[in-house]
């Protein structure tokens, strides 16, 4: 195949990574496809067979390698949202029992919350963040 048609492929399946959200997995095969491009255009001319021997090998090591190592670094960096969170004061969606889980907005998003404190947080009342567990915040009464 012509090292052009390498490149889009790899484009397409990395522009559906983004798009689909597929788990991480479209990007090894997106990356293996534009390394074979980027062979073409330095001038290594592979039969077709190897090419799609290439391919298939890129993207298997890249799964099986990497995958589970990017993945973590890039979810961990998600999760360390928590610290700038912490002491905002959100509004209750609705009433959240003590112990209970609701939903609350901050920052113009909603979130999932969880009463961490001894008293019920009313509909509409304002509440502290104590801390954040990924995409839950953990919120107590303000006193």
């Amino acid at each position: 195949m012509a090292w052009w048609i390498w490149i889009i492929l790899g484009a397409i399946l990395l522009a559906a990574e983004v798009i689909i959200s597929a788990d991480f997995y479209l990007v090894f095969f997106g990356l293996a496809a534009v390394v074979l491009g980027l062979l073409g255009v330095f001038g290594l001319v592979l039969p077709n067979w190897a090419q799609f021997l290439l391919f298939a090998a890129l993207a298997v090591f890249g799964l099986v390698f990497y995958r589970g190592r990017w993945k973590k670094v890039l979810s961990k960096a998600d999760r360390e949202m928590g610290p700038e969170l912490v002491g905002e004061t959100p509004t209750a969606q609705a009433a959240i029992a003590a112990g209970g889980r609701g939903r609350v907005d901050l920052r113009g998003a909603a979130w999932d919350a969880c009463n961490t404190g001894a008293t019920e947080i009313a509909a509409g009342s304002r509440c502290v963040v104590e801390r954040v567990d990924g995409l839950t915040l953990f919120v107590r009464a303000e006193s």
